[in-house]
C-alpha cells in the first residue's frame, strides 16, 4: 500500500464567511495531486494537549458543496500554542504523529503569528502556509486587497443598519451600533459609509489614549446638530476597538474583563454600547435634551453568515492557491491574490519589527476613502464654530449661549486629519497644480 503525503487544514481565531470555501478547494486541489487531507478540528486546541483523535478525513465528495455555507466544517478555536514552548512542542509532535507534512492555517493576525512560530520551530519538518481570514480586514495585505469574510460581513451589516435607520426615523430614536473590529475600524467604516449612517466612529481617528468625554461629546454633538435641523433620530456605527483607545481610568467596567489566550481584551464582554448610551444620555440631560438611545451589537450575526458570491469566489481561489503553493514546494508564506494574480507573502515580511508579531493594517485616516465617509457624516465641524449663524443655532438647541457651546464642544474639532487626495498632496495644493497644468478650453461659438 502506497503512503500518500498528508495535508492538514485547521481554522483558528473567530469565524468568518468563506472558511468552508478555503477548506473545500484546498482539499480538492490536494487530493487531485495524490495527497490525503486531514481536517484538524477546533484549531490548535487538541493538538496543544497532544490529542490526535480530533481529526476528520476530508474528501472531494465530502467538501464539494460546503462553500455555500458559513461557519467552519472543522470547527474553530482561539487556542494559542505560542505562549508555552511545551504546548508548541506538543502541536508539532501531534502533527508529525498524524504524518502531516504540509499544513494550511486559516485565521487572522494571531493565527498568522502562530503559523510563523510553528514553521520556525519545525525547522523544515513541516511546511506551512497561512490563509488570511478576518471580518476585521486588518491583516497587512497589499493595498486594496481585503481579508476574506470582510465583504460578506459588511454586506450583512449594511442590511441590519439599513433596517435600523428606518426604525430610527419611524420611532424618533437613535441607535448606537457597535461593529466588530478589535484593532482596526475597517468593518465599522465600511458598514457606516455604505449604509449612509449618521455618524461612524473608529479608533484611528482619535489620538490614543483618549478621554471617554471626547467620545461622548462627539456623539452628543452629532445628536445636537441633527436636532438643530429638525431630526430627532439617527444611527451611529462605532468600531468596538474604540474602547481600546479610551483611557482605562475612564472605564471602570474594564477592570474585571478577561483576556483571550492571545492576551487580547475580550471586547465582547465590555458593553461599550451601553456605556456610551449611559454617558451620552447623561450629557444631553445636563443640557436639557432628551434623546431615546438604543445600543445594538452586531458581529456574531455576521461571522457565520453564508458568504456572498464575492467571498465564495475569492476564498475558492485562496484555497486553491494555498494547496497549489504547498504541492509545488512552497513554504512559509501567507496566501494573497492581488488584481487576479497569486502573490505569496513570505512570513518574514509580515512581522512588525517593533512588536515581533504580524503587522496590522489600520484605516488610513488621511485617505480619500475615509475623508469622503467623514464628509457625509453629521458631526460637529470647524465650520460650525466659524459660522456665527451655525454656532447660534447649535447653541440654541443645546440651551447654551454661543460662547458656552464653544467652551463645551469645540474640543471635538481640535484634531481633524489632513487628507492626501492625489499626487501625495493635500487637496487644495494638488487641485491648484492640476488646474495650472490643464490645457485651455476653446471658446464656445
Amino acid at each position: 500500500m502506497v503512503d500518500h503525503p498528508i495535508l492538514g487544514i485547521l481554522a483558528s481565531g473567530g469565524p468568518a464567511p468563506g472558511i468552508n470555501s478555503v477548506i473545500g478547494t484546498a482539499t480538492i486541489r490536494a487530493q487531485l495531486d495524490g495527497y490525503d487531507v486531514l481536517g484538524i478540528c477546533d484549531g490548535f486546541q487538541w493538538l496543544m494537549q497532544g490529542d490526535i483523535d480530533h481529526v476528520v478525513p476530508l474528501t472531494i465528495e465530502a467538501v464539494s458543496r460546503i462553500h455555500f455555507r458559513g461557519g467552519s466544517h472543522i470547527g474553530i478555536s482561539r487556542a494559542n500554542p505560542t505562549t508555552d514552548r511545551a504546548q508548541l512542542e506538543r502541536v508539532l509532535n501531534s502533527l508529525l504523529r498524524l504524518k502531516v507534512s504540509h499544513l494550511i492555517t486559516i485565521g487572522g493576525d494571531d493565527t498568522a503569528f502562530a503559523a510563523m512560530t510553528l514553521e520556525r520551530y519545525a525547522e523544515g519538518r513541516l511546511k506551512i502556509v497561512h490563509v488570511p481570514k478576518t471580518i476585521d480586514n486588518d491583516l497587512d495585505l497589499p493595498a486594496a486587497v481585503d481579508t476574506f469574510g470582510y465583504q460578506t460581513a459588511r454586506h450583512n451589516g449594511v442590511e441590519i443598519v439599513k433596517n435600523l435607520m428606518v426604525d430610527a426615523k419611524t420611532t424618533s430614536r437613535w441607535y448606537f451600533v457597535i461593529a466588530m473590529g478589535r484593532k482596526a475600524g475597517h468593518l465599522a467604516l465600511g458598514i457606516g459609509k455604505a449604509a449612509g449612517a449618521t455618524l461612524t466612529l473608529i479608533g484611528e481617528e482619535f489620538r490614543s489614549p483618549i478621554r471617554l468625554a471626547t467620545i461622548v461629546d462627539t456623539l452628543a454633538g452629532s445628536i445636537i446638530k441633527r436636532l438643530s435641523d429638525g431630526r430627532p433620530d439617527g444611527v451611529v456605527v462605532v468600531a468596538e476597538g474604540v474602547v481600546l483607545s479610551i483611557d482605562e481610568k475612564d472605564l471602570a467596567e474594564l477592570k474585571e474583563v478577561e483576556r483571550d489566550p492571545h492576551g487580547n481584551l475580550r471586547i465582547g464582554e465590555v458593553n461599550i454600547g451601553e456605556i456610551l448610551k449611559k454617558h451620552v444620555e447623561a450629557r444631553l440631560k445636563s443640557l436639557g435634551i432628551k434623546a431615546t438611545i438604543v445600543d445594538k451589537n452586531v458581529g456574531y450575526e455576521l461571522r457565520c453568515a453564508d458568504p456572498i458570491p464575492f467571498d465564495m469566489e475569492y476564498t475558492r481561489d485562496l484555497g486553491y492557491c494555498a494547496a497549489e503553493y504547498l504541492v509545488m514546494g512552497g513554504n512559509a508564506a501567507m496566501i494573497s491574490i492581488h488584481s487576479g494574480t497569486f502573490e505569496p507573502i513570505p512570513f518574514a515580511q509580515m512581522l512588525d519589527a517593533q512588536t515581533g508579531r504580524a503587522r496590522i493594517r489600520l484605516v488610513d485616516i488621511r485617505s480619500p476613502r475615509y475623508a469622503i465617509a467623514r464628509e457625509y457624516m453629521i458631526r460637529l465641524r470647524r465650520s460650525d464654530f466659524d459660522d456665527p449663524d451655525a454656532l447660534a443655532r447649535l447653541a440654541s438647541t443645546a440651551h447654551l449661549t454661543p460662547d458656552q457651546f464653544r467652551a463645551e464642544f469645540e474640543n471635538v474639532v481640535a484634531y481633524v486629519p489632513e487628507t492626501i487626495w492625489w499626487s501625495g498632496q493635500p487637496r487644495e495644493q494638488a487641485a491648484r497644480q492640476t488646474t495650472r497644468a490643464s490645457p485651455s478650453l476653446p471658446d464656445r461659438e
